[in-house]
């Protein structure tokens, strides 16, 4: 190829992403809220998505539009789970994202479109890995784990991530060690649409606090320190001391790996719980109830 030729084709891809970037940016915020900045997008008419864990449990909130305007917003909902938060605004005409079912292949490219003061900023990268669903620290169930290779600055968390094609493959956030995670396009529509109607997502509750220790066989177990009266420990007959050993007939392999099985799903569950009490091994029967609002 030609320096011509070279030329032409950077040429035309520059003004492919600008394009890109031009039409995706209406739909695309910036956020504001105590000592936090960070971007977001339209969902639906008068609401907006973001990433949960850049806003502050407490204080005003607040949107700018690509057009410099400031809207206060209000927190319809959030789930740290998934890191998925959604905002009210009294703007029912702002340009809603299309998001897309697609999960980018790895190696594709990337674009994350994100926000500053209502200007946008641009990340170009590519997806780095892309795999199967997974379940986060938090427990939240993630419909794929796309991670992309991008340099992101800090308020482009909660921006679009698009593919070549322009489409909206999910929100990008940052993960452990700074490193960019795309939410897909089906958990926020999915998530964003319980925070709408329900303005949170309900997690199962134990009532117990748990502390991991070691039986016999270098096997791991959860004692429990504490019974919530009146929770569904309690109701199963789990007293505190009793060792925690098995979870629905499976030997457990941590008390974290416990807590994150405690998803949406697992509100109402009846599970077989293994216990040790006073050295002696049985078996209870527990249903599963939902978090308290905090």
């Amino acid at each position: 190829m030609s320096t011509a030729e070279s030329t032409a084709a950077l040429q035309s891809f520059s003004m492919a992403v600008s394009d890109l970037v031009a039409r995706t940016a209406p739909g695309i915020v910036a956020i504001r809220s105590h000592r936090s900045r960070t971007s977001g997008f339209v969902w639906r008419p008068g609401l907006i998505v973001t990433a949960e864990e850049s806003l502050v449990d407490e204080g005003e909130i607040s949107v700018t539009l690509p057009n410099g305007e400031s809207l206060p917003a209000s927190l319809a909902g959030r789930d740290p789970s998934t890191d998925i938060a959604l905002l009210r605004v009294d703007r029912p005409d702002l340009h809603p994202a299309r998001l897309d079912p697609v999960v980018a292949a790895a190696g594709a490219l990337a674009i994350v479109i994100a926000s500053q003061d209502g200007s946008p900023t641009v990340a170009l990268g590519v997806v780095a890995f892309a795999g199967g669903p997974w379940r986060s620290l938090r427990g939240g169930e993630i419909a794929s784990r796309i991670e992309l290779s991008a340099s992101m600055r800090r308020s482009s968390e909660g921006g679009l991530a698009l593919d070549a094609t322009g489409r909206a493959f999910g929100m990008a956030v940052f993960g452990p060690r700074r490193r960019v995670l795309v939410i897909p396009s089906a958990t926020i529509d999915r998530v964003a649409a319980k925070l709408e109607a329900h303005g949170r997502i309900p997690r199962g509750y134990l009532g117990l606090a748990l502390q991991p220790v070691s039986v016999e066989d270098s096997a791991t177990g959860a004692m429990v320190m504490s019974v919530q009266p009146g929770g569904p420990g309690a109701a199963a007959d789990i007293r505190q001391g009793d060792v925690i050993v098995a979870w629905d007939g499976e030997p457990i392999s941590s008390v974290h790996a416990l807590l994150r099985s405690l998803g949406p799903d697992s509100v109402g569950k009846i599970v077989s719980v293994g216990l040790k009490r006073a050295g002696e091994p049985f078996d209870v029967k527990l249903r599963i109830g939902e978090r308290p609002a905090s």
